[in-house]
């Protein structure tokens, strides 16, 4: 039902524009009666045009409405190209139809507009071209978390012709326009999964074992809540100091967004765990 409600207005549309068209040939078949002209039948071959570029459009727009998945929804950008290639075609073929199809002729006079129209606005045609790389090769989606090097951090909201939004971690509301992004190294933290791996690094000193205190951080790891227990945490020796043994303390954070949060919780959970054990950190003159 949503679908008919769609494309009800352009097939009314193309419908009326039928209905008149067979009224025009019925009056001259039957009558001799000219009720269109050359201009007229001009004018509702356009109409005609425009209204197949509506319907392809709506069309479009729900395909694409219906392919893509409700967790991870996929951008408008490509659906809107799709949407603007039609109508451009449609202007074309107009404009060819009024000047008697001679495409020189359209070429030639909007040639020199085009170029100073972009020169005015490269900026947006940048911004515009980039945006339209970034969705047909899709480094994020709506959605996603994202490390945008030197510019932002956070989840993408809306992914534009010119510009990209995303809300950070403090519900910062971000707008980068997408020439710039797409300079940058992107760093996607919920693709081609939503979990990622962590790592803290500690520095014990040598009044404990190395296997000791390895045993002692991964059993504190694994009492710790927030974080993923499948693939499990370990500990793995980085380093053998002047001040003492350096470990990496991995771990897999679900989303995201909970990075912050289980930080905490292992730091607290490390932090009782040495306490009661006993193991002392290094001392630092």
């Amino acid at each position: 039902m949503k679908l008919v409600r769609k494309l009800l207005a352009p097939l009314l549309f193309l419908g009326g524009l039928s209905a008149v068209t067979l009224a025009a040939f019925g009056l001259r078949a039957r009558l001799g009666i000219e009720l269109l002209g050359g201009h007229g039948r001009d004018g509702l071959q356009i109409a005609a045009y425009l209204g197949i570029a509506w319907l392809l459009s709506r069309i479009t727009d729900q395909v694409f409405s219906r392919a893509r998945p409700r967790s991870r929804p996929v951008p408008r950008l490509l659906s809107d190209l799709l949407s603007a290639l039609f109508f451009l075609t449609a202007f074309v073929a107009g404009a060819l139809l009024l000047t008697g199809n001679s495409a020189g002729s359209v070429l030639a006079g909007s040639g020199v507009v085009l170029a100073l129209l972009g020169f005015a606005i490269r900026n947006v045609v940048a911004d515009t071209l980039s945006g339209v790389a970034l969705g047909l090769e899709a480094p994020f989606r709506i959605g996603d978390w994202v490390d945008i090097e030197r510019l932002a951090k956070g989840k993408v909201i809306e992914i534009g012709w010119r510009t990209t939004r995303l809300m950070t971690r403090d519900s910062t509301y971000v707008i980068l326009p997408n020439s710039q992004i797409s300079r940058q190294r992107i760093v996607n933290y919920s693709a081609p999964r939503s979990e990622f791996r962590a790592q803290l690094e500690v520095t014990l000193g040598y009044g404990t074992t190395a296997r000791e205190a390895a045993e002692t951080l991964r059993v504190a790891l694994m009492q710790t809540p927030l974080i993923r227990q499948t693939p499990p945490p370990d500990v793995r020796m980085l380093a053998i100091e002047p001040e003492g043994i350096r470990y990496a303390l991995r771990y897999w954070v679900g989303r995201f967004d909970q990075e912050i949060d289980c930080r905490d919780a292992v730091l607290k959970a490390v932090d009782a765990a040495l306490r009661r054990s006993g193991t002392a950190l290094p001392h630092r003159p």
